[in-house]
């Protein structure tokens, strides 16, 4: 999934700030025991999270797309004071296996796990969030952009995963599968919106960064 060559991306990652033990070892245990294990953010993507999260100072954030809690944890390391994250994944299941690791840091209290359909669920939330990160079924990245953006306050922020699908974007649309397919025209639906500001960061697999205007 990481664009830059192997040896650029060992060097870029002994040149990154380094996990806590517990993100290290929540890490080592997804990589051994679930399935899919690439999802995971990992360390880089992980570290350029929490910076992302220590700049804003975010009182509200919005995780769509739990998987094992490693991308709440980093996201939680730059709450405001009494700041919460509210985390949603359509697999329950998931929540005992990422709150084991949550509950050894000083964050699991502040770190609320919502199972069942994001697209049910984000309608529901009275809140007005400083940040958002997609992460989930690809397919729906718009639907949950446009659910999002206008809980998100003016001047906030998103962050949207997986934007480059491993290169997959440059393919012609009809080449490609449905998730890449919905990726690229997500990509488009933000670089043609006047609501807001974008860069996409070519980090690991693609980080779309979006400012609300």
């Amino acid at each position: 999934m990481d664009v830059l060559p192997p040896d650029l991306a060992h060097y870029t990652a002994a040149h990154t700030s380094p996990e806590s033990d517990v993100l290290r070892r929540l890490n080592r245990d997804t990589y051994v025991n679930v399935l899919r294990p690439h999802m995971l953010s990992g360390h880089l993507q992980g570290r350029v999270l929490a910076m992302i999260s220590h700049m804003i100072r975010p009182r509200y954030v919005l995780e769509i797309g739990t998987y094992t809690g490693y991308s709440a944890l980093c996201l939680a390391e730059g709450l405001a004071e009494n700041g919460r994250i509210i985390t949603i994944d359509i697999n329950e299941e998931m929540e005992p296996f990422a709150r084991r690791y949550w509950e050894q840091t000083p964050y699991a209290s502040r770190i609320e796990f919502r199972a069942g359909p994001a697209a049910e669920i984000i309608p529901a939330l009275d809140l007005v969030f400083d940040l958002v990160f997609i992460d989930a079924d690809k397919t729906s990245y718009e639907h949950y952009y446009e659910l999002t953006l206008d809980k998100v306050r003016p001047g906030g922020f998103l962050l949207a995963d997986n934007v480059l699908r491993s290169g997959n974007v440059l393919q012609p649309v009809t080449d490609v599968d449905k998730d890449t397919e919905a990726i690229i025209r997500f990509n488009e639906t933000i670089q043609n919106d006047p609501r807001v500001e974008n860069v996409l960061l070519p980090i690991r697999d693609g980080i779309m960064l979006i400012r609300k205007k």
